[in-house]
């Protein structure tokens, strides 16, 4: 695992995105006028869910989400869109859009909500920007607490949290819904952030915007161990003892170290 340097995301939402796109995907039939059935907030953002999702919870904003995407200027015009672009966003929504921002965080995951956003809370009349209200389709496909807030129990296991005869400590935060799980030497793929006890984030595959590929058997012994523990799409935070990290030598930090793993695809 590389040590993250430095915290840049994507920049998305902006104007031209999707101009190399081949795909232009058509305008809403209601994007001039917004349904009777849609919502209109205090803030002035109007919002129609187009597509339910699952569960309850819902994006706080300090949280990276992952999306597809669309958005339209108010004469039809495309001028975004992930799925033009055959691939899902991520990126934290702190940095985005106050609209953009707002209607996230009504939504849960495998919702599309339909968006107009106005100039108050969009692009505000920036230079080079669409101007007016603007219409975004979102769908949530997933979302994760920003890898630089550390969790509450950074500092050790709570007594909940299962042990193994090593000495690893490990919580299921999500449940996966596959069956499969990795062998000590699979090759895997996964999304991770790791802290020292302190609350100091040292590495992360969330501010790259995707997720890592790595042998088990060429990571630290906490990881060998752990990630065969975890089903594919589980997402389980572990407190690896510095004996099982990397052992108080070299460039790695000392301790022991917290690490929210999730198993994306065991490759």
């Amino acid at each position: 695992m590389r040590t993250l340097l430095s915290l840049t995301f994507v920049a998305l939402l902006s104007t031209g995105a999707a101009a190399q796109d081949a795909r232009i995907i058509p305008a809403p039939p209601d994007l001039a006028a917004p349904p009777n059935d849609a919502v209109k907030s205090a803030s002035g953002l109007i919002s129609k869910t187009i597509k339910p999702g699952t569960g309850a919870e819902k994006p706080i904003a300090t949280d990276v989400v992952t999306v597809n995407y669309t958005g339209w200027r108010g004469d039809g015009m495309m001028f975004d869109s992930s799925v033009a672009r055959g691939r899902p966003s991520m990126f934290p929504l702190d940095k985005v859009m106050t609209g953009w921002r707002e209607c996230v965080m009504l939504m849960t995951i495998g919702e599309t909500r339909r968006c107009w956003i106005p100039q108050s809370l969009a692009y505000n009349g920036r230079a080079g920007r669409p101007t007016g209200t603007v219409v975004f389709d979102i769908e949530l496909l997933d979302f994760r607490p920003s890898p630089l807030i550390a969790p509450p129990d950074v500092k050790a296991p709570p007594a909940d949290a299962k042990r193994t005869a090593s000495g690893l400590a490990y919580k299921v935060l999500r449940p996966g819904k596959g069956t499969r799980s990795p062998s000590p030497f699979s090759q895997v793929l996964v999304h991770y952030t790791g802290w020292t006890t302190d609350g100091r984030m040292f590495d992360s595959s969330i501010p790259r915007g995707e997720p890592t590929q790595m042998r088990l058997d060429e990571v630290i012994k906490g990881w060998s161990e752990g990630v065969p523990l975890m089903k594919e799409g589980e997402r389980t935070r572990f407190w690896i003892p510095e004996n099982l990290a990397y052992g108080g030598k070299g460039d790695g930090p000392r301790g022991m170290l917290v690490f929210d793993i999730e198993l994306v695809e065991i490759q």
